[in-house]
């Protein structure tokens, strides 16, 4: 069928309506085209399609640059120019915000840029070894699929890494355990790379050759993990550590490589400048981070002379926070606590409150908040729609104001949006 787009949504589909007036989510489309679609699948309210023909381009169109784009489901808007990319993601919060949690926040963020390529120094690789494809495949799954795409390369990873996937390629396909190793995790710090290989049987004294001598010509970090995340150690070099700086607060955060940690260092840097700047934390308050994992944002607001204290889920990363705090000569408390069951009254009252949690959100937490305190809130999400759930009950049941909000580009040429909301009450 012949479409008229009326608009890009966060996803990167361009909407449309059929003859009938039903929704059709075109894949590939761009606001404002005249397009050719087939329909994929069909539901009760609307239809997913894939583009056929493009018959009149939007002037965002452009072509994109991997060779692998379309297959690989990495990537989902590298044919869109990047500001109408990050314009997709901020009109799509708006509309979350207005239709889940009836709201229109007082002013709109600018939003958060950084480098479209190159930026993605926390990934999970998939490895599978298909003999009727010459051997083992490295990368990420192909769209709509659980196979792996059979690629060399990858132009979002950093350039040291991407120049390892064949490299990687043939390595796997010489090791013992070849099909017995489902998965690379890949991080990047400052100073080193480490590729974390996940393992299901023992290594012989071949394969850890192997992966030694890979390690060497590399220069690449190579950890073991024959378990859980926990599991993993490092194999070569045996002494092997990962960090970044946050230059604008002086502070060096140590990680493991299966800590969690944002994957865009640049936009990380900028985000938690922008999260200091809104929270401004004073001298004599008291400060909860709330979902803190290893001090990404404790630590820059514990600079500013505010009470600081962290709470986290995880005891592995209050432990690496605390040593965080340590290494930085920074008084900040951190705090072992299940924010999805335990509210945080056993802890006194709090001035500010920073909230960075997982993709469910708050909202236990946030119908917990008393009517006393706290007085501003900066929530950070990596999901709009949680967002604007916990932002209506903060704006029509506790009180708060949604003063601002707007997007963090990320995880660029993805689905994926990161948000910030700055709440106050009087």
């Amino acid at each position: 069928m012949k479409l008229e787009i009326e608009a890009l949504d966060a996803a990167g589909y361009g909407v449309a309506r059929n003859p009938q007036g039903k929704v059709v989510f075109v894949e590939g489309a761009l606001g404002g085209e005249l397009v050719e679609a087939e329909v994929l699948h069909s539901r009760a309210r609307f239809d997913f399609a894939r583009l056929t023909e493009v018959l009149r381009p939007s002037a965002a169109r452009r072509a994109p640059r991997c060779p692998y784009f379309g297959s690989c489901g990495g990537c989902a808007t590298q044919h869109v120019e990047a500001r109408t990319q990050v314009a997709a993601k901020q009109r799509g919060l708006e509309e979350n915000l207005a239709r889940i949690g009836k709201l229109r926040p007082g002013s709109m963020l600018a939003p958060i840029y950084g480098d479209e390529w190159g930026y993605r120094t926390r990934a999970r690789l998939s490895v599978r070894y298909v003999a009727a494809k010459g051997g083992a495949l490295v990368g990420f799954r192909e769209r709509r699929s659980t196979y792996v795409t059979d690629m060399n390369g990858c132009d979002v990873l950093p350039r040291q890494v991407a120049e390892l996937i064949f490299p990687l390629r043939t390595l796997v396909g010489e090791l013992s355990i070849r099909e017995r190793l489902p998965q690379i995790e890949v991080a990047v710090g400052d100073e080193a790379t480490v590729l974390v290989f996940r393992h299901l049987l023992p290594l012989t004294d071949g394969d850890k050759k192997l992966l030694e001598q890979f390690a060497r010509s590399s220069g690449i970090h190579v950890w073991l993990q024959p378990r859980g995340p926990d599991s993993a150690q490092p194999f070569f070099p045996a002494e092997s550590s990962l960090f970044y700086w946050l230059p604008e607060f002086g502070v060096r955060i140590g990680f493991g490589p299966t800590d969690f940690t944002q994957v865009n260092p640049g936009v990380n840097r900028v985000l938690v400048s922008r999260v200091v700047r809104l929270l401004d934390p004073q001298p004599g308050e008291r400060v909860a981070d709330l979902f803190c994992g290893l001090g990404n944002f404790s630590l820059p607001l514990a600079t500013r002379g505010a009470q600081v204290i962290g709470f986290e889920g995880s005891a592995p990363l209050v432990k690496r926070a605390r040593q965080n705090a340590a290494d930085n000569r920074l008084v900040a408390q951190f705090e072992v606590l299940n924010l999805f069951e335990r509210d945080l009254s056993a802890f006194g009252r709090f001035d500010k409150l920073l909230l960075d949690p997982p993709r469910e959100g708050a909202i236990n937490l946030v119908k917990s908040l008393p009517g006393a305190w706290p007085r501003r809130i900066v929530y950070v999400s990596c999901d709009p729609a949680t967002l604007s759930r916990d932002a209506g009950v903060l704006v029509h049941t506790k009180g708060f104001r949604l003063e601002a909000a707007g997007v963090v580009n990320m995880f660029p040429h993805t689905a994926h949006v990161e948000s910030i909301a700055l709440f106050e009450r009087d």
